[in-house]
């Protein structure tokens, strides 16, 4: 007699101390003390409140959900962590979705489009974010402002997910440095890249394509376009700045702290103004 093989749905290659997301509901729910006519009913009674058959779980769906590693719909899942009080977010993590890798995730997919951002800033997570900077500072000059921090906090800002700051450091332009405007207006707060120190004299088309560096001379931090000649480095301010050129021994009189890769800037026209005498 030839009998049929039996297939289950977990691979045989598993490791059985990996916990499956049915079996992590089967927990909570044998924690509460549930049966299965016990669910059953109670998301009988979200459907009904909700007005549509989908939030139901019948027992052999339950059964399946738990033991076969049936994938719920959004609509059960919904419904079980209702019925369990457990957090959505975190179930949907337990099948291996991270809603705080939306924001990231987007990042990677370009569209062409200018468009609102929705994400929810509690799905970003938390990010280290500098709170407190030294009270001396003066905001009228140009500042590494990695140096300068005092404290570091928390902040759901989920976008930044999907950036690598690793090697990224914070600078302040100052509120009376025009040299860069208006790429780098007075008071923006910028990123810099450590990791970008060579000069690039050439490879761009256009003034947005053209590398900004972060540097560092006697006189305090610098930004600027730079060329560099043998042993000369000219730091070329923007045209509208109506600026002139600084031009240092190179590596004596400066140093190349890293390149400007992102900025924050405000764009009210009242604080963007220029005074002249």
């Amino acid at each position: 007699m030839i009998y049929p093989v039996r297939h289950t749905s977990r691979p045989e290659t598993q490791s059985p101390m990996m916990e499956e997301p049915g079996q992590k509901l089967k927990r909570v729910r044998e924690r509460l003390g549930l049966r299965f006519r016990d669910v059953e009913e109670a998301s009988q009674q979200i459907a009904t409140f909700r007005q549509s058959d989908e939030y139901v779980i019948a027992l052999s769906r339950l059964s399946d959900i738990e033991n076969k590693g049936t994938l719920p719909s959004i609509y059960r899942l919904y419904t079980l962590c209702t019925i369990y009080r457990l957090d959505l977010e975190e179930v949907m993590s337990w099948y291996g979705v991270e809603l705080s890798a939306m924001g990231a995730d987007a990042a990677r997919i370009s569209l062409e489009r200018t468009h609102l951002i929705s994400f929810s800033s509690a799905q970003g997570g938390e990010v280290q974010f500098p709170l407190t900077l030294d009270p001396g500072i003066d905001v009228k000059r140009t500042h590494y402002l990695s140096r300068m921090i005092q404290k570091w906090g928390k902040l759901p800002l989920m976008l930044l997910s999907g950036m690598e700051l690793k090697n990224r450091r914070y600078a302040f332009i100052g509120t009376e440095d025009w040299f860069m405007y208006p790429l780098l207006p007075p008071g923006s707060l910028v990123i810099v890249d450590e990791e970008k120190r060579k000069i690039q004299n050439t490879g761009w088309t256009n003034e947005f394509e053209r590398p900004i560096y972060f540097l560092e001379c006697r006189e305090g931090f610098l930004c600027g376009w730079c060329t560099l000649s043998e042993n000369q480095l000219v730091v070329q301010p923007h045209p509208s700045s109506m600026l002139s050129p600084l031009v240092f021994s190179y590596p004596e009189h400066i140093d190349v702290v890293g390149q400007i890769t992102a900025v924050a800037m405000s764009l009210d026209p009242g604080r963007r103004r220029r005074t002249r005498s």
